[in-house]
């Protein structure tokens, strides 16, 4: 119905009201006092706010679903500008077949909210559905399900209801066309789309129906009225409330069944309903779900190895020479070790780093290297069996032929708006808006040195994490000397794990500052480059936010684990940052075990902060949006007004998502080597995640509008970049960050105990310093005990040596060593891989077979029907069913069954 101009506030609504609604209405004026809903604060005090929903059933009271929109408008003052789209906007959506159905704003919760419902009969679906070239069932699939896997008894207890893990039969399906109805299986017309079809369908009209003409071009689409205030949201409703079932029969309840089967954290070891996922919420959200379930899986794998190797280490500490050395009273008692800062630090003796050390060979022992192995291999096993599962989503889930859709290929509002030029397209053939050569050159060239002056930020920030490091590592030294209290645990809190910990925790604070301002500048800058489609824009925020999350995320590691303790110098020739902060050096025991604690601080509060963000916050927003309308019987708080309270999932919902996932997957292969817990760690969070996401999903926020998608998109590239990097970061990290390359060259070229290969070591990695040699600023200013020498770690000559403080032979055989295994690990890794990845392809067997019989199963079908239909009219006398025709169509038939 058109919308005949906004009424006054306690006039009648413009449309015609069903008995239904009358008796609503009646009901509602005896016992609702007007109020001023949180939702009105939130939008701002227009009097032009509207809103749009979409409802599956007529009766929108009780369950919804997308065959029907809403449209509302708040206040009684409009300008006439929005109220002539808005008319306009409905008309267009009439005589494109849709129903529209309008809720007065005085039935509304806060008394300014219109509501337009919106209505697709079949008619429109099946025209639709052949527009967007849906895929329906035709024949049930006749290939036998593969043999039955003898552990099914076993994970019984993990297996959801048949009914709930697909609440579909399997069909053989072809793409819709509206002659050939009698073709498909068409039970039952309001069943035959699937709620995330009927979605699509609706969204479909509704972001192409124009609704007027503005400055000589044709303005069309409901993003456009939302962005110009016309409309104030657009959204398909719910089915049902969560956490009861609907009182209308008709109703699937899909909402309902999705939260006690799915999203409740009780169900943590079931699988996951992805058929019904992607039924209720579309194909993009179900490969999401897919993803993460399956990324979840193999976790549990790498979790278990690398618990293996962690306790491996545990059993192993009391049979480590190199910390039984350190803690030997006579052995590392007596090493007194050089200072760790100019003037202020003392002499210190090896063994009160002894804890540290200990725990250091929980990480640094010869699992290490077999895990860094293991897990190159393993991220190789993930991302090609991910193709597979993939592939075996893409036909069960009709998606085999899927290219993006033109919803997705279509010009965006923004570059249509802000693109004033015209060039023919060499496609369509028609004119279209473009953006000229230099002005993009000079979009991408202020988009490009945006981001690297926030790279460069953040470099910044990390080097002032380091100067801090470096400034405080005195104070920590001189508290923890000086305060009795501390005693008692100072042989585990040195001032190195002091700095370190507190730094990383700084970092840590740093990088969600610089997350957060980030990401409005990213928005922002994607914005400005005008990209020309929905998916251009996706990719490129894509390739922003990852870039910088990445430096972000992993330079305070990098710098941990590549350039911590190896440009220090040694004692008289230090070597300073800035020319006033020494650098700093590791612990004797090496720097892994600080890596590993930067990870952990890291990678833990970014989870933890993760899920704070994504559970607490929205169920708080939503209870502080919600307080006033509680006070009201639930009758009176309509579907469609709960669901206008909830939050918005927004276009880039699923991308934050990601982002956060690939994150983490960079977290458990890059620095991997260091910390062998960490996918147990990752394991844990994310099956938490996947209840957090399906919890607020199907509880906190609105119904997002239904979307196709085939893969996990640019994602994909961004994994295997990284399962690169990873071989070769987790390379680097056994070389240079862990002290296994210098014991294996001590065991096998420098170990003089035949019995006890690797006693003597400590002392042979720490080098001899003369204490007269330093210089006046690098001097202790207090040596009680009248110290003459000190060691230092590093491989150099003696003072008495003719080459005094140069590097000895041994250095240059542990750098050859450590060179010559990145080169070695690093191609039998790659070997191994890429031997992997051919080994296995990409399609299942079973699903290649199945994919054929369908193509051929339709094309006969279509065949067959072609040639009754032929035959029909070669009976009713149709002169032009000619003999030649009838022929041709019999013998494609034959070719297509030899094919």
């Amino acid at each position: 119905m058109p919308w005949g101009g906004s009424p006054a506030p306690d006039s009648p609504p413009s449309s015609p009201i069903s008995s239904r609604k009358a008796r609503r209405k009646k009901k509602k004026k005896k016992k609702r006092k007007k109020k001023k809903a949180a939702t009105m604060n939130r939008l701002g005090k227009k009097a032009n706010e509207t809103l749009i929903e979409m409802n599956l059933s007529a009766d929108g009271e009780e369950c919804n679903g997308p065959l029907c929109e809403t449209i509302s408008t708040a206040g009684s003052e409009v300008p006439s500008s929005s109220e002539e789209r808005r008319k306009e906007f409905e008309s267009n959506l009439q005589k494109a077949g849709l129903e529209l159905e309008t809720e007065d704003k005085k039935e509304s919760e806060d008394g300014k909210i219109y509501f337009v419902k919106i209505h697709a009969p079949w008619e429109v679906l099946i025209t639709y559905a052949e527009v967007l070239n849906i895929k329906v069932p035709i024949k049930e699939n006749d290939i036998p399900s593969t043999v039955e896997n003898p552990l099914d008894c076993m994970l019984a207890p993990l297996r959801l209801p048949e009914k709930v893990m697909h609440p579909e039969p399997d069909y053989f399906t072809a793409p819709f066309s509206k002659d050939k109805q009698e073709l498909y299986l068409i039970n039952d017309e309001s069943t035959f789309f699937s709620p995330s079809m009927r979605n699509r369908i609706v969204n479909y009209i509704l972001t192409r129906c124009p609704y007027g003409t503005e400055e000589g071009k044709k303005k069309f689409g409901i993003k456009r009225l939302l962005n110009n205030g016309t409309y104030s949201a657009a959204y398909p409703l719910h089915d049902c409330q969560y956490w009861k079932k609907a009182n209308d029969p008709n109703c699937d309840n899909e909402r309902y069944t999705l939260y006690m089967e799915w999203a409740r954290f009780l169900r943590f070891y079931k699988e996951q309903p992805l058929d019904l996922i992607r039924k209720y919420y579309g194909e993009k959200i179900g490969i999401y779900f897919a993803w993460l379930g399956f990324y979840t899986e193999m976790l549990f794998l790498a979790a278990v190895v690398g618990l293996i190797c962690f306790l491996y280490g545990l059993f192993t500490m009391d049979e480590n020479m190199s910390s039984k050395e350190i803690c030997d009273p006579a052995i590392g008692g007596e090493i007194i070790m050089c200072p760790l800062c100019d003037r202020e630090c003392e002499y210190w003796r090896l063994n009160t780093t002894c804890q540290s050390s200990e725990y250091s060979h929980l990480f640094d022992n010869v699992a290490t290297l077999f895990f860094a192995i293991f897990m190159g291999i393993w991220v190789t096993l993930f991302l090609e069996f991910w193709k597979r599962r993939q592939a075996r989503l893409k036909y069960e889930w009709d998606l085999v032929d899927f290219e993006e859709e033109q919803q997705q290929l279509q010009l965006r509002p923004e570059y249509e708006a802000k693109c004033t030029q015209k060039k023919k397209n060499p496609v369509t053939q028609e004119m279209e808006p473009y953006l000229p050569v230099t002005s993009q050159a000079v979009r991408f060239c202020i988009s490009g040195t945006t981001v690297l002056f926030w790279v460069s930020l953040i470099i910044a920030s990390m080097i002032a994490v380091i100067v801090y490091r470096l400034a405080v590592y005195a104070a920590f030294a001189s508290l923890m000397e000086n305060t009795q209290t501390l005693q008692p645990i100072s042989g585990l809190l040195t001032p190195q794990l002091a700095t370190s910990v507190t730094a990383s925790c700084l970092n840590f604070v740093i990088i969600m500052i610089l997350n957060f301002l980030y990401e409005k500048i990213a928005i922002w800058i994607t914005d400005m480059e005008i990209p020309r489609t929905h998916m251009e824009y996706e990719n490129r925020l894509t390739m922003k936010m990852f870039l910088f999350q990445f430096v972000n995320y992993y330079s305070s590691c990098f710098y941990v684990a590549f350039f911590k303790g190896k440009f220090v110098g040694y004692p008289g020739a230090y070597t300073y940052m800035f020319n006033r902060w020494r650098n700093e050096e590791c612990d004797p025991a090496g720097c892994l075990i600080e890596l590993t604690t930067q990870l952990t601080i890291v990678m833990a509060g970014k989870q933890i902060w993760g899920n704070i963000q994504e559970a607490i916050v929205p169920w708080i927003c939503n209870w502080w949006g919600r307080r006033k309308a509680r006070n009201n019987p639930e009758n009176l708080y309509s579907r469609w007004e709960q669901d206008h309270d909830l939050q918005i999932f927004g276009a880039l919902g699923l991308f934050y998502e990601y982002l956060e996932m690939v994150i983490q997957f960079g977290f458990i292969t890059l620095f991997v080597a260091s910390f062998p817990l960490a996918p147990l760690l990752a394991l844990m969070n994310n099956i938490l995640e996947i209840r957090v996401d399906s919890w607020k999903l199907t509880t906190q926020y609105r119904r997002p509008v239904a979307a196709k998608a085939h893969s996990i998109g640019v994602w994909q590239e961004i994994l295997n970049g990284m399962a690169i990097l990873s071989v070769v970061t987790n390379a680097f990290i056994v070389a240079f960050t862990s002290d296994m390359i210098p014991r294996l060259v001590y065991y096998y070229a420098y170990s003089e105990n035949e019995d006890s290969p690797m006693s003597g070591y400590i002392n042979n990695s720490l080098s001899v310093f003369q204490i007269s040699d330093f210089p006046d600023r690098n001097k202790p200013k207090l040596n009680p005990e009248n110290f003459v020498i000190c060691r230092y770690r590093d491989y150099r000559y003696p003072p008495d040596h003719e080459r005094k403080y140069l590097h000895t032979m041994q250095f240059w055989h542990i750098l050859a060593a450590k060179l010559a295994f990145i080169i070695i690990m690093e191609h039998v890794v790659f070997i191994v891989k890429f031997f992997v990845a051919w080994m296995i392809p990409d399609v299942p067997a079973d699903v290649k077979a199945k994919i054929k019989r369908e193509k051929y199963l339709t094309q006969k079908i279509l065949h067959e029907y072609e040639l009754e239909k032929l035959k029909e009219r070669l009976c009713q006398g149709d002169k032009r069913a000619t003999e030649k025709e009838f022929i041709a169509t019999e013998g494609r038939m034959e070719l297509s069954r030899a094919m």
